[in-house]
């Protein structure tokens, strides 16, 4: 899947310009997750790192916020000292106007100097941590500035929100294509850095027993759930303009999907992995007019609630938010995937701010055994159910049919559980590590493609300007609830019902796990 370009050697010579170096981001995400690969020899030693903002910092005091960041925020912590002296002398500062090119040629100086220090090839990795109306012009700045002229290759690392529809969407990325190439830019959704959504992949293509199955024949319906148990807290100002359909659909969940729905690529190489995710978006049944969306979409914000005894206040109450907001926290939406294997099956997802419990997962629900053969006349045998946790707790879990012990033919349901994070523990990898990493050694697999991006822009546009015309089918639900009521009625008019997340139905239930369950 790697790039054949760049071998994993090469990857770890380079300078690493982590653009908004004084920012939350970089703080909680990118030094942590640089510190994690250094500790596990996947740097080496022939790297510089490069923090850029407009606050003046010596090196020493950026390298002070770099080390409080990793004490707070790292898997590994920085207790060896001569270890941690020798990873720190490779962070340097440098305060920078992105206004002013003279600055971009003073940082080439800096450069050179650091690719001599180090034996580093040209190779430089460019993370820009900074809102996204800034990218197309930091880009002309580094070419410009002649931050492009080194003989290595160079990669553009840039964070979500790509654009707030497709129209700004295409205008920045025109503005970057202008500078670099398509196979230069690296669009991160950390989702894709996740280790169970990396696995489902392995999941289907590696078990003979799954791929058979996995089409409209044998599968009832599949349920991706994200939730979260925050509000919008200090994002108000950013959530009100973004709402859950811009924040987790477009990207996130639409990403998930993908990875459910897309057929086997021809070679596991990162063009074909993502020209499949392609053909799925370009399936996913579009919503034209107000009635559609209507129909499929439910959208929900929180009012005052209660969570674990805890007083918990509306989504409207919240510092920065308009009083009278309609800005959604909360998404679910019947989607249909109009391809020969998917066709008829409904895919439904549901993301929100303020639920009962934190957590990722995909439920895959087979289509349940005939009601009047074997046992189901008599008895409530429930459909078999594979089940990818993703967050916070990552493994996979099925839930089959057995004989309880005894005379009688009752059936019990027996759940075999796989959970990675249990055996790996504090050391699980985490998603930027994988994502820098990745991008270093030029692996493009688990990053957004421009046309992939595209038609998700294009999918979700009609959605908010159906909203933006009318905003009276917005419903509130108590804060610590599972969303509006109608969530419920949604699934429940198909003959089906939203499956609890994190076990949550468990009690009759017996469990064969390596969870100690």
């Amino acid at each position: 899947m790697t790039n054949n370009t760049h071998d994993t050697v090469s990857a770890h010579e380079a300078v690493y310009f982590i653009f908004g170096a004084t920012g939350d981001l970089a703080r909680r995400k990118l030094f942590p997750a640089l510190y994690s690969l250094y500790r596990e020899g996947k740097l080496g030693e022939r790297f510089a790192i490069v923090g850029l903002a407009r606050r003046p910092r010596t090196n020493a005091q950026f390298r002070d916020d770099v080390y409080e960041a990793i004490k707070e925020f790292c898997r590994y912590k920085p207790s060896d000292t001569e270890s941690w002296n020798a990873f720190v002398e490779h962070f340097t500062y440098q305060s920078l106007d992105i206004n002013n090119v003279e600055g971009f040629r003073e940082l080439k100086v800096h450069t050179e100097e650091l690719e001599a220090k180090y034996s580093i090839q040209g190779n430089r990795l460019f993370y820009l941590a900074l809102a996204p109306e800034l990218f197309g012009h930091v880009s002309r700045s580094l070419r410009d500035g002649g931050m492009l002229e080194s003989k290595g290759w160079r990669h553009l690392v840039i964070e979500k929100p790509f654009g707030y529809d497709y129209a700004s969407a295409e205008k920045l990325n025109q503005e970057i294509s202008e500078v670099f190439r398509e196979d230069e830019v690296y669009r991160i959704d950390h989702y894709l850095g996740k280790e169970m959504v990396q696995n489902i992949e392995v999941i289907r293509f590696a078990n003979a027993f799954f791929e058979p199955l996995w089409n409209k024949n044998h599968i009832a319906n599949i349920q991706i759930t994200l939730a979260e148990t925050v509000g919008v807290e200090d994002r108000g100002a950013y959530y009100n303009k973004s709402g859950a359909l811009r924040d987790m659909v477009q990207n996130h969940l639409m990403q998930m999907l993908t990875m459910v729905a897309m057929e086997p690529p021809s070679r596991l190489d990162a063009e074909d992995i993502r020209d499949e995710k392609v053909k799925v978006l370009r399936s996913i049944r579009k919503m034209n007019s107000r009635e559609e969306v209507v129909s499929n979409v439910i959208r929900g914000q929180y009012a005052p609630g209660s969570m674990k005894g805890k007083e918990l206040k509306g989504y409207r109450d919240e510092d920065s938010v308009d009083s009278a907001s309609s800005t959604e926290t909360f998404f679910a939406a019947t989607l249909y995937v109009d391809n020969f294997r998917w066709a008829g099956v409904p895919f439904y997802v549901r993301t929100g701010k303020r639920l009962p419990v934190k957590s990722t997962e995909i439920v895959i629900e087979f289509k349940n055994v005939p009601n009047n053969v074997l046992f189901a006349n008599k008895q409530n045998v429930l459909p078999n159910l594979l089940v990818i946790r993703v967050n916070p707790m990552e493994g996979i879990y099925i839930k089959l049919n057995a004989k309880k012990p005894g005379n009688d033919m009752s059936i019990q349901t027996v759940a075999t559980e796989y959970c990675q994070s249990c055996l790996i523990g504090i050391n699980t990898p985490e998603a930027y590590e994988r994502l820098i990493f990745d991008a270093a050694r030029g692996d493009h697999t688990y990053f957004t493609r421009w046309d992939e991006l595209a038609v998700a822009w294009k999918l979700v546009d009609p959605i908010a300007a159906a909203w933006k015309e009318d905003s009276s089918d917005l419903q509130f639900y108590a804060a610590g609830s599972w969303g509006p009521d109608k969530v419920e009625q949604m699934l429940a008019e198909d003959g089906y019902h939203w499956w609890p997340v994190n076990g949550q139905d468990e009690d009759n239930v017996i469990w064969i796990s390596n969870t100690g369950k």
